[in-house]
């Protein structure tokens, strides 16, 4: 890659997370930056913002870096069409499956804080 990927700071705005969030993505092998400025610096392509982006969607959900990660190495597999995709399929089968109970749990817990918010209001009527 030459210098003309994205900035970490460049990252942080769209991406909506902190610079040492990115470096320890980084140095856990989550998310490594495809390039460096001649300075050093860690440059990110449009690709690398993707998987940031889908990082920062399943944090909130309580995956490990250990889930992101295979979820990711496993995204790959089928993007790039591999061979060795029964393997990946079944990974993302499984996130899926772990994403979809997760979300049905914080809609639950959603549904609990505005009873309880009507209920708060109500005191006051």
């Amino acid at each position: 890659m030459d210098d003309t990927g994205l900035k970490i700071g460049e990252v942080t705005e769209r991406t909506g997370l902190s610079i040492p969030t990115l470096r320890h993505y980084d140095s856990v092998g989550l998310v490594t930056p495809s390039g460096r400025s001649p300075g050093g610096f860690r440059l990110y392509a449009e690709e690398d913002v993707r998987r940031i982006l889908l990082v920062r969607r399943m944090k909130p959900l309580g995956f490990t870096l250990e889930q992101m990660r295979d979820f990711l190495d496993a995204a790959d597999v089928l993007r790039d069409g591999r061979a060795d995709d029964a393997g990946a399929r079944e990974t993302l089968a499984e996130i899926r499956a772990e994403a979809r109970t997760r979300y049905e749990k914080l809609l639950k817990r959603l549904a609990y804080a505005e009873e309880f918010l009507e209920l708060v209001d109500g005191l006051e009527a």
